[in-house]
């Protein structure tokens, strides 16, 4: 087949069709939907039944740096933080210390059991030391799982902050392998820079993307979401540029985000929910391609071993050492352990080592890619049934809502009032986004001079406008009435 454009485009939406078919029915099976993505792509390779040559690293790093991106502030978006304030320590607890230790202890060992120096082991630990946030995104929510005492959010914080982590210290060791004459506390000074400023430029660029949002003045509510899109490639090339973590920058920015009141919000999260999942299929169908099967069969017997020392020893030992100073369950800290979810991105950042050229690269890579596979594998197929064996998942009847959860429902609102505004009230000439309404209650409607206009969040109030607002309870209402400053008529 000759490349041409058509044929790429008409190959790529085959791919897509094929496994987003295959994945709707992956669960009747137990088996994660990423997993089929990662196969389908494999069974296109060069040695595969689609003989389609990939070998391009750098590309697929490109790729993955791109759906990350995405994958990251769509689960940024989705944090509530009044659910992860309380878990806010723990989680930070894993993602940082639980990352150090994972990869200090599974580094230590590949260096006793294999002929890696003590840095290519570290190097092979921390790559793999981070949960998988689109792993753990989306095999929680497809799971439809229920979890007790907060244990859902503090896995899904764990999973959407630790990647920062993980990528520094890849790039830390890795700059010890290729410069072994420069010391372990020289990434020290690059890890506090990467953490610190990226994290301030999170919170920054998340308070000028909700000023930019809510007060640029866009014709068609459509070009919103793209605009979302450029401040989320702003806000991590920024931030890498002054030497932060981009992927620190851009979940901090989301979770700003998530959590305030600008135009379009519920367009925006559904794009960016839609744009995660498209990005999560690339990233998989894309790694699957890079890998030649017959280079991993060499590897298993290592890379199981390897796989079996991190689920079982290295990523047990690293939750209960970081979770130590909290009151937990023993049952609880297990099942933390045990959604330590490996799948794309030590993939990709096993790309690293590759476009170095340092010498086990290959083996580095193929490593990485049994040690995925094996994790999202075992572990992924089996969170139902260890949450129902150590007790700590809920019955469907009782599940908590997530922030979109919240944010997107649509059942139906039960009580309606009608409130004009008058010449000198409180909302005249605000923007509705501005009025800060509480999650439970809209502006279904305006009348302004006897015509019914559909708000949005850009649709500014007028003197003498009635507001129909809907609401689900009593409480919702009173906080509109407080918002409004004016008595309210009931219909």
């Amino acid at each position: 087949m000759n490349i041409t454009i058509e044929n790429i485009l008409l190959v790529g939406s085959l791919l897509l069709l094929i496994s987003i078919l295959i994945g709707k029915t992956s669960y009747r099976f137990g088996i994660p939907t990423l997993v089929l993505f990662l196969f389908v792509g494999i069974l296109a390779g060069s040695e595969g039944i689609g003989k389609i040559y990939f070998d391009n690293p750098r590309l697929a790093q490109f790729i993955g740096v791109v759906s990350l991106n995405f994958i990251l502030f769509s689960g940024g978006l989705d944090t509530n933080w009044k659910a992860i304030k309380p878990v806010l320590w723990q989680g930070l607890s894993l993602s940082t210390l639980g990352v150090l230790l994972t990869a200090v202890s599974l580094g230590t060992f590949v260096w006793l059991i294999t002929d890696f120096t003590i840095y290519e082991g570290l190097l092979l630990g921390a790559i793999v030391s981070s949960t998988d946030a689109a792993a753990v995104f989306s095999i929680l929510r497809s799971k439809n799982l229920a979890l007790k005492n907060q244990l859902r959010p503090t896995l899904e914080l764990e999973s959407g902050s630790n990647d920062p982590m993980a990528y520094v210290l890849t790039i830390a060791f890795l700059a010890l392998v290729v410069n072994p004459e420069l010391s372990l506390t020289s990434i020290i000074p690059v890890f506090l820079r990467q953490m610190v400023l990226g994290a301030l430029a999170g919170f920054v660029f998340g308070k000028l993307s909700k000023f930019t949002i809510n007060k640029i003045q866009l014709t068609y509510e459509g070009i919103y979401p793209v605009l979302a899109i450029a401040l989320m490639f702003i806000t991590f090339s920024a931030t890498d540029f002054i030497g932060g973590n981009g992927f620190l920058a851009i979940y901090i920015c989301a979770v700003y985000l998530a959590n305030h009141d600008f135009i379009h919000k519920g367009t925006i999260i559904k794009m960016f929910d839609s744009l995660a999942w498209l990005m999560q299929i690339v990233l998989f169908l894309t790694l699957g391609l890079l890998v030649f099967p017959s280079h991993i069969v060499p590897v298993i017997g290592i890379g199981l071993v390897i796989s079996l020392f991190l689920i079982l020893i290295a990523r047990p030992i690293s939750v209960l050492i970081a979770l130590l100073p909290f009151r937990m369950k023993p049952r609880r800290r297990f099942y933390i352990s045990w959604v330590g979810l490996r799948g794309a991105v030590p993939i990709v950042f096993a790309t690293y080592p590759l476009l170095a050229g340092i010498e086990k690269a290959d083996m580095i890579f193929n490593i990485v890619f049994f040690i995925s596979l094996t994790s999202v594998l075992l572990q992924g197929t089996t969170l139902n049934l260890v949450a129902k064996w150590l007790h700590v998942s809920l019955p469907e009847t009782v599940k908590p809502e997530t922030a979109l959860d919240n944010f997107l429902s649509e059942q139906a609102k039960k009580i309606m009032q009608e409130i004009t505004i008058p010449e000198d009230g409180f909302a005249s000439g605000k923007k509705i986004v501005d009025l800060h309404f509480p999650r439970t209650a809209l502006i279904s409607m305006i009348n302004r001079n006897k015509e019914y206009l559909t708000p949005n969040g850009s649709t500014i109030i007028e003197p003498n406008d009635t507001l129909i607002i809907l609401a689900d309870n009593k409480q919702a209402m009173n906080e509109v009435h407080e918002k409004l400053q004016t008595s309210p008529r009931q219909e």
